[in-house]
């Protein structure tokens, strides 16, 4: 499965954002530094400024850039001239986004999506094709565009308001994989429920061929699948990186959030980027991680350029002092354990460089 992420195009149509063509330029390249397979970076039709980030884009990383389009010939011929690699047709499917968001029949759509395709296809650029609302519409429905537009790279599915989970993904896959051939199809997650890059490793375990994702679930409402869950639930749980660059993925993630000002999505708590999901000063964990650090945590950090911190104060016991003044080559008799322990509640927490620098300058009182 590859990657598309949508950071710069979901995190711009965030309430009260409104990012410089600056940003989503520095911020694009960034993000292609991990290597992901396509970076879609904003709807041309919009305005100027995401014509100028898609071209300066287009033309400086190794990602296949993508600009998203309606089915309008107006939509098609302003992401072809941006120069966009790969031009994403979205196109409403359910009969609740027929109805009620543009009016018209399922069978006029898929006329306009041909046409556009077709337009994307004459003027050198790789269609895909995205079926808003896609998990809420009946299967059938879905196995008709899928074999209609075989010819498409990509067909996404798009559970356009975060309305399903990871059981109901799966048995969607499962109903479609008779007649789809799964891999060349994408799938777009919201995180309404909670359960975006869930949904994502479903798909993943489903075969599905293309997912996307964004930068701390950056996205519309609760926002999309997080591209930093899934990379490192996909390596844990399966040894696989989606073609990511492990080393590099805490960093440029965090990167990114600085560029575009959004520091503030990723509170101290958040999966994988947070400043205190690698944190530990519980004194039973921090006496074991001392030994062995995968007794408490999922994953190092380090593979994936983050780190661990251990802190020592109030809450160290026995087990972790008398090791700490082992490591400081000091002999932990009980008398000693008891006199550290002591300092380290008065001067603690600390991290465990400090927690040793503590036990040398304190040798000849201990």
């Amino acid at each position: 499965m590859i990657l598309n992420d949508v950071t710069l195009r979901e995190g711009d149509q965030m309430p009260g954002r409104n990012y410089s063509v600056e940003q989503k330029v520095a911020a694009g390249k960034k993000l292609d530094e991990l290597g992901l397979a396509l970076i879609q970076p904003g709807f041309p039709i919009t305005g100027e400024k995401d014509r100028k980030v898609i071209r300066e884009l287009a033309t400086t990383t190794n990602a296949q850039i993508v600009a998203l389009a309606r089915a309008i010939r107006a939509d098609i011929e302003a992401a072809i001239e941006a120069d966009a690699d790969v031009v994403e047709v979205i196109i409403p499917i359910s009969d609740l986004q027929l109805e009620y968001s543009i009016g018209k029949p399922r069978n006029v759509i898929l006329e306009l999506a041909r046409e556009a395709i077709d337009l994307a296809t004459d003027h050198g650029a790789v269609p895909h094709l995205t079926l808003i609302d896609a998990f809420r519409t009946k299967p059938g429905h879905l196995k008709e565009v899928a074999t209609r537009f075989d010819d498409v790279a990509c067909v996404t599915l798009a559970d356009t308001v975060g309305a399903r989970t990871p059981s109901s993904v799966s048995d969607l896959l499962v109903t479609l994989s008779d007649d789809v051939n799964l891999s060349q199809l994408g799938v777009h997650f919201h995180d309404d429920m909670g359960v975006a890059t869930a949904n994502a490793l479903a798909a993943y375990e489903a075969g599905v061929g293309k997912v996307d994702v964004s930068v701390a679930s950056l996205g519309e409402r609760a926002g999309n699948s997080a591209l930093e869950e899934v990379v490192v639930s996909g390596v844990v749980e399966h040894d696989e990186p989606f073609g990511i660059a492990e080393d590099k993925l805490i960093p440029t993630c965090r990167s990114v959030l600085d560029i575009l000002d959004e520091t503030e999505a990723t509170g101290p708590r958040k999966a994988i980027l947070g400043s205190e999901v690698t944190e530990h000063e519980s004194g039973i964990h921090t006496a074991a991680m001392l030994h062995e650090p995968s007794v408490f945590e999922p994953f190092d950090p380090h593979i994936f350029g983050g780190s661990r911190e251990l802190l020592f104060g109030k809450g160290t016991g026995t087990a972790g002092a008398s090791t700490l003044l082992s490591r400081a080559g000091i002999e932990p008799t009980e008398q000693r354990v008891e006199k550290f322990l002591e300092l380290l509640a008065d001067e603690g927490p600390m991290n465990e460089d400090d927690a040793l620098a503590l036990a040398q300058s304190a040798r000849e009182n201990l």
